[in-house]
């Protein structure tokens, strides 16, 4: 397990101020980000990734490694891209550009954003099965980016209503 910082990648499904939920049941903080495959940033993750695989004598499906081939992945802005999922039990530190630190309510860190990040990669062997999994160790904002699944309305959306 070694410390990786991954420069300026995308973020996606961003549960670092609140835990996840799924199904009704409460998860870890986590994130997904994207990575451009061929960058150094995919090439330090897919160097770790084969690193544990070596070291404990594995073969493992693409389901059981943190990392995917966003091809594979039917959301907007995977195609082309690695999508690494990284997880922790405790709340990550999130910092701004300046390293201050951002909390929720700031709305700087949103799905699309780019960050930098800290990550950790392990291979865990017990009861479960064989995975190579990623810890999330901390995330700084980097620049904006388009929002993912926005949507959502403007005033554009409404008419103007007369008094009555």
């Amino acid at each position: 397990m070694s410390k990786i910082k991954l420069n300026n990648v995308r973020l996606s499904f961003p549960s670092l101020f609140q835990r996840s939920v799924f199904n009704g049941e409460e998860g870890k903080f986590e994130a997904t980000f994207l990575i451009e495959k061929g960058s150094e940033n995919a090439k330090k993750i897919q160097a770790a990734v084969d690193e544990l695989l070596k070291e404990n004598k594995a073969k493992l499906p693409e389901d059981k490694i943190c990392l995917k081939d966003g091809d594979n992945i039917s959301y907007d802005g995977y195609d082309g891209m690695l999508a690494l999922k990284g997880s922790s039990n405790k709340r990550v530190t999130v910092i701004n550009r300046d390293k201050s630190p951002i909390v929720e309510d700031d709305d700087i860190v949103y799905a699309g954003c780019y960050v930098n990040a800290v990550i950790d990669t392990w291979f865990m062997d017990n009861k479960y099965g064989k995975r190579i999994l990623c810890n999330l160790l901390g995330v700084q904002f980097s620049k904006d980016g388009e929002s993912f699944g926005a949507g959502g309305v403007n005033d554009s959306d409404f008419d103007e209503l007369d008094d009555f």
